[in-house]
């Protein structure tokens, strides 16, 4: 009876856990599922931000430099956080991927607390190691479980929700971790974020259930059974080898260099260089990422859902026009002689620059065999994550110090207009995937074609 598939439930048992098999049509229990993993996702993405979101305060109690602030946001935190994904990725694609994120989610939230205890630099870096190696089994089991539990023509949008995460995450940091700055200490912001993370650990664990590998893909891979396995090699090569998966992967890339290295100083920008303070932040910086960010990253899902029926090259084609748009958007931003000046112009690239994501995300689980999704979507954010996360917030942080000798009073300005040039190579990087997905869109046209002759 245990082997055997139930109607009421609609489980079955493979190996040693029971595994849940959803219909085509999702129900309650996919989008519960679907809030449960977008809730993680917004806790992923707050603890992320909010350091940057509390750079003044920790500055001026830890007196870190802004080298030393971009280090610690962006280099120290991606290396453990890109490079662990890819074993943990491996391991999730070979056993209970709900299981995985809920033990990351615990690990990041407790080294999230021990980040409001440390009391030097040194002991915040390693907290912050930390918590980039507990978020590293956050996001790319995620991507495969919600894959599994919508069939294909709903994933752009169920990602596209999923994906509301960082922008709900990073508006809830920037309100919750500034009041309480603002009305305690920076400190309780994290140890009270940490606690509620590992509340949901335990909560995800017995709510949301695994659900089948491929059970909803198309019946040629539905033959991939969960005892069929995708070995870690094969995988890597198979990414690596390419040239969509890695000009989209590059792209994004290129694409968070400027999200991250912007996205990592501009609280600190508009406090130190715009005159606000944290009490606006709370209010109105947060309003500007919930609705810039979180409209960006919903509208481009529901996009990708409409225009990639027609041609893959959607995938590419819209994160390339949104960045074209972002452009004039980015440099008033940077521009603009007063905070509210500022914030208007800045909903446009908050808005613009989040295409990519879902386009990435979405195009790769498609793309690849379904047991090879969690590992696919871990290197997807290894090159995105590190060319971006990790490089982003440390080139921006290094060239403020370099250029306050000549600019002691914005310097962080001079910083964030270099980042401009980035969004021509982003550009050009999705216009080069577009190309590639268009010989291959002519090649299966000349294949269907041949074999309607033969």
């Amino acid at each position: 009876m245990g082997h055997e598939k139930t109607s009421l439930s609609n489980e079955v048992d493979l190996g040693e856990q029971n595994v849940f098999v959803p219909s085509k049509v999702p129900g309650p229990r996919a989008y519960f599922a679907l809030g449960m993993l977008c809730f993680v996702y917004v806790l992923n993405f707050l603890d992320r931000q909010l350091l940057s979101i509390l750079a003044k305060p920790i500055q001026d109690t830890l007196h870190i430099s802004d080298s030393q602030l971009g280090l610690i946001g962006g280099l120290y935190f991606a290396v453990f956080y890109c490079f662990i994904a890819i074993p943990v990725g491996w391991m999730a694609d070979k056993t209970n991927r709900v299981r995985v994120v809920a033990i990351a989610c615990a690990l990041w939230s407790a080294a999230t607390i021990a980040c409001g205890l440390a009391k030097t630099y040194p002991q915040l870096v390693v907290a912050r190691m930390t918590v980039g190696i507990g978020e590293a089994g956050g996001v790319p089991p995620s991507y495969a479980i919600i894959t599994d539990y919508f069939a294909p023509g709903r994933r752009g949008t169920a990602l596209g929700l999923y994906n509301m995460g960082p922008p709900l995450g990073a508006a809830l940091g920037i309100a919750f971790g500034a009041s309480i700055a603002a009305a305690y200490s920076w400190r309780l912001a994290f140890i009270l974020l940490g606690a509620i993370g590992l509340v949901t650990a335990v909560a995800l664990q017995f709510l949301v259930r695994e659900p089948k590998r491929g059970g909803l893909d198309p019946v040629v891979d539905t033959e991939i059974s969960n005892d069929n396995k995708s070995g870690f090699g094969e995988t890597l090569r198979m990414f690596f080898s390419t040239p969509a998966l890695l000009l989209i992967a590059l792209g994004s890339g290129a694409t968070q260099f400027i999200t991250y290295g912007m996205g990592n100083f501009t609280v600190l920008f508009l406090m130190r260089e715009k005159g606000m303070v944290l009490s606006e932040v709370a209010v109105y910086y947060a309003l500007v990422v919930a609705l810039g960010m979180g409209g960006g990253i919903f509208i481009s899902g529901r996009m990708i859902d409409k225009f990639t029926k027609r041609s893959k090259q959607a995938y590419a084609l819209l994160p390339a026009v949104s960045l074209v748009f972002a452009i004039p958007f980015y440099i008033g931003f940077v521009w603009a002689p007063s905070w509210g000046l500022a914030l208007l112009f800045l909903l446009g690239p908050t808005f613009l620059n989040y295409f990519y994501f879902t386009s990435a995300v979405a195009f790769v689980q498609e793309r690849v065999k379904p047991n090879q999704r969690v590992m696919s979507g871990a290197l997807l954010l290894l090159v995105m994550n590190m060319i971006g996360l990790g490089f982003g917030p440390t080139y921006v942080g290094i060239a403020s110090d370099f250029f306050r000798a000549s600019y002691p009073d914005n310097s962080l300005q001079i910083a964030l207009y270099t980042l401009i040039p980035f969004y021509f190579l982003a550009i050009f990087l999705f216009l080069w995937l577009a190309r590639v997905l268009r010989k291959e869109d002519q090649q299966s046209i000349e294949v269907l074609s041949e074999r309607g002759e033969a």
